[in-house]
């Protein structure tokens, strides 16, 4: 991945982040309380969040550094881990469906991976 393209999905889910977390926060409030789902949205949108500011900051460093490739590798890892941990907990909010509780901890696991990457990477500084 690109410095450009982590740098411009960062801004994507940022913004995304936003949006989601205040209609969840305000118009669908009453609805994730009545179905007990309100902390699980609220732990997707942290998550997507953490991780959305941690691809900005490796879009910049991949920005200054193009040699350290391997942040490159991490920002995907990431990317996946919003997507399948923070995206299974908002299907999971708003259709019920459970078993998509057994997908997330992978999203968990890229998330870590990331991290895991992001250290090696560092280890060429």
């Amino acid at each position: 991945m690109t410095a450009r393209l982590i740098l411009q999905l960062a801004a994507l889910l940022g913004a995304l982040g936003v949006g989601i977390g205040a209609f969840g926060a305000h118009g669908l409030r009453a609805m994730l309380e009545a179905t007990g789902r309100f902390d699980t949205f609220e732990t997707a949108v942290r998550y997507q969040f953490y991780h959305t500011l941690s691809l900005l900051a490796v879009g910049v460093l991949l920005y200054a550094r193009p040699e350290l490739r391997l942040l490159g590798t991490t920002a995907g890892l990431w990317l996946g881990g919003i997507l399948i941990f923070s995206g299974s907990l908002y299907v999971l909010c708003f259709t019920g469906i459970k078993w998509l509780g057994a997908v997330t901890p992978l999203g968990g696991l890229l998330f870590i991976a990331g991290w895991i990457t992001l250290l090696l990477a560092a280890r060429q500084l």
